[in-house]
């Protein structure tokens, strides 16, 4: 698009000049939504994000022409690319067919069933609008069931923005709720000894977007066990890694069954879902014969309807012998090991890591690489890094979409079964380039 060298006050210039459509909209954008201009914090960005016109497989197109390859992937839902052939047939049918019944139907049974086949612990299941709303869900099922209130969570962990999840958002109220660190087996059996918690949630994969904090499996793979010892329902939240990280989503890839999972993203192929899944018992207050003072309702205009479920059933379908995820996985690879050869060669200190979610990390690297679990550092707060590591991702992301790189601000690749080799090849061009000019502007931490 332009010189491969740019400071970042050129880099501004350039970007607004070459996106001039863009800045227009943006520019009207503000004046109807608070959040700088944006519908999602994770669309903001400094001047503007661009607006997009279509999309087709790993590609696409803003309103100035510009092409760029998608590492946002639909904030992780689309395993399966844009536009993928047969959820688009899917949806065209069903359209014609109705998008509403307010009744029950046949595709939300198979969609149900589709779930089960990937999933041991779905003994039941029960659709919502989204991820969040199944998460809000699993808390009032934990409650009933249990005869507890207090829900325990760990740091960093996202499961949505309601209060009793969300992290550090002015005007929550969550008095019931309890944080405590990860991957600690001591602090956690001390919190559960008490016997005061209905639930203890857990992110997929690691605190924020399928691990940019990775666990430790063997923390996981104890939980069952240890929450069974004191009453406390383990909940998996795999909102972002269910039919991600394999067939079965992340519980597959580290061997646990929880009591309650939830589903969101993928589960949907590109349209909005949610859905709690787990014991069937659990699930007995949601029927009209539960005793009076237990039985939940559950109500919601959007939960299974049929153009979602038919998207629903046609994904599940593609994911059913993991070819999809095992895609993902290996461009994941790809695109990790390249760039962090990268990284080696320009002497920058830091590290690409992750499965299907590739996260960017600048700083000391604490920890010798391993797999693609392995973190770069030992605790929270150097792997999140303040505001200057933050500024530097954006930065990086900045640079990356002058020159036709979609990432979520540079924090992270997110990978598809529609990404190829060339893509990878391509990205990790434009990755090159861009660290070029952050070395050159002196802002890169370098290797000790």
């Amino acid at each position: 698009m332009t010189q491969s060298v740019l400071t970042k006050e050129q880099l501004v210039k350039e970007y607004e000049r070459t996106h001039p459509r863009s800045l227009e909209l943006h520019q009207k954008a503000i004046r109807s939504f608070g959040a700088d201009g944006a519908t999602h914090v994770a669309r903001v960005m400094d001047p503007f994000r661009p607006y997009v016109t279509h999309a087709l497989g790993s590609k696409k197109w803003d309103v100035d022409g510009h092409e760029y390859i998608d590492f946002v992937m639909g904030h992780g839902a689309l395993i399966l690319g844009h536009g993928h052939p047969k959820i688009v047939k899917a949806c065209q049918e069903q359209i014609a067919k109705g998008v509403h019944y307010g009744e029950n139907h046949e595709l939300e049974l198979r969609w149900a069933e589709l779930i089960q086949q990937m999933m041991p612990v779905a003994e039941r299941i029960e659709f919502c609008a989204s991820g969040q709303e199944a998460n809000m869900m699993a808390i009032r099922l934990a409650r009933v069931a249990t005869g507890r209130k207090k829900v325990l969570r760990f740091v960093e962990n996202f499961h949505g923005w309601f209060d009793e999840v969300t992290l550090n958002t002015a005007g929550a109220v969550a008095p019931e709720v309890d944080l405590i660190a990860m991957n600690d087996l001591g602090i956690l059996e001390k919190a559960l000894a008490t016997k005061e918690y209905a639930l203890v949630f857990v992110e997929g994969g690691g605190a924020h977007m399928a691990g940019q904090v990775p666990w430790d499996r063997s923390f996981i793979r104890a939980l069952p066990a240890l929450t069974k010892k004191y009453g406390t329902l383990f909940h998996l939240d795999e909102v972002v890694t269910g039919f991600r990280e394999s067939r079965g989503g992340w519980q597959e890839v580290v061997d646990v069954k929880p009591d309650l999972s939830t589903l969101g993203k993928c589960v949907g192929g590109g349209l909005g879902v949610g859905a709690v899944i787990g014991r069937a018992d659990l699930f007995d207050a949601l029927s009209s014969k539960a005793p009076a003072g237990t039985r939940i309702t559950h109500s919601g205009t959007w939960n299974a309807n049929p153009l979602t479920s038919a998207a629903g059933v046609a994904a599940c379908e593609l994911y059913l012998k993991g070819e999809p995820q095992n895609k993902a996985v290996e461009m994941g690879t790809y695109l990790r090991e390249t760039g962090n050869k990268i990284l080696r060669d320009k002497k920058v200190s830091g590290l690409l890591y992750g499965r299907t979610v590739i996260h960017t990390y600048f700083g000391p690297l604490e920890v010798e690489p391993g797999n693609e679990y392995t973190p770069p550092a030992g605790d929270v707060a150097t792997i999140i890094g303040g505001k200057e590591i933050g500024a530097l991702k954006t930065l990086l992301g900045l640079h990356l979409l002058h020159r036709g790189v979609a990432t979520m601000g540079g924090r992270f690749f997110v990978m598809s079964a529609a990404h190829s080799k060339q893509d990878v090849d391509k990205a990790m061009e434009v990755f090159a380039e861009s660290l070029d000019s952050m070395i050159a502007e002196g802002v890169l931490p370098k290797e000790a």
